[in-house]
């Protein structure tokens, strides 16, 4: 097959449970997908994972061609997208735990209204970009999975296709849950308990993403 010109088949068993295990770990990205979950539903949370997968894919191409690598040593480059970023988050969690704005569910019904979806997008495209930590990750784990003898632009594009394959799967598992959350806690005071646990877990993550 074409992708084994590329990839060898002993390196992509290493790499998908590798890559599988991370994107299952509870991070930013996948708190930010649960509450979204709870909130939105999953069908409009999949305009966040759009932002999202997009800024991992470009964090991935970049440590692949080693331009993260410049990028780590200049943090100053991030330090707006990680203030700004992390400041809106964390004003959504508290107008979220207020049971206010219109992410929030309203406490008489579980009709909220729909957030636009470029925000969504924006959202999940910034968490994913204005982490550090994700751009350290890559540049520590991706590189040792390239092949010096194989074209990189190749090894890059089936790579970056997996890893965005994983993590899509993981978004949604985290997405779905939070929707099953939502439905578990949608009668009387549940309403205002979910709102309280997305605000606090939306603060979280503009915290993390600030302070990272």
């Amino acid at each position: 097959m074409e992708v084994f010109r590329m990839v060898s088949l002993g390196l992509l068993s290493v790499f998908v449970p590798t890559f599988l295990l991370v994107s299952l770990t509870p991070g930013m990205c996948m708190t930010l997908a649960m509450v979204l979950g709870m909130t939105q539903g999953v069908r409009r949370t999949l305009w966040m994972m759009a932002g999202e997968l997009v800024g991992v894919g470009l964090v991935a191409f970049a440590a692949g061609a080693g331009v993260a690598a410049l990028m780590l040593r200049q943090p100053e480059l991030f330090a707006v997208f990680k203030w700004l970023g992390g400041a809106y988050l964390v004003y959504l969690g508290m107008m979220m735990w207020r049971s206010r704005g219109r992410m929030a569910i309203p406490e008489k019904g579980l009709e909220v209204a729909p957030v636009g979806r470029m925000q969504l997008a924006m959202q999940g495209l910034v968490t994913a970009v204005a982490n550090p930590k994700g751009w350290a990750f890559f540049v520590a784990l991706l590189p040792p999975f390239l092949d010096a003898g194989r074209p990189l632009a190749g090894q890059l594009a089936v790579l970056v296709a997996l890893i965005l394959t994983l993590e899509f799967i993981c978004l949604l598992l985290y997405a779905t849950g939070g929707s099953r959350l939502r439905r578990l806690l949608s009668k009387g005071s549940g309403v205002r308990l979910l709102n309280r646990l997305a605000g606090a877990l939306m603060a979280g993550v503009g915290l993390w993403l600030a302070l990272g």
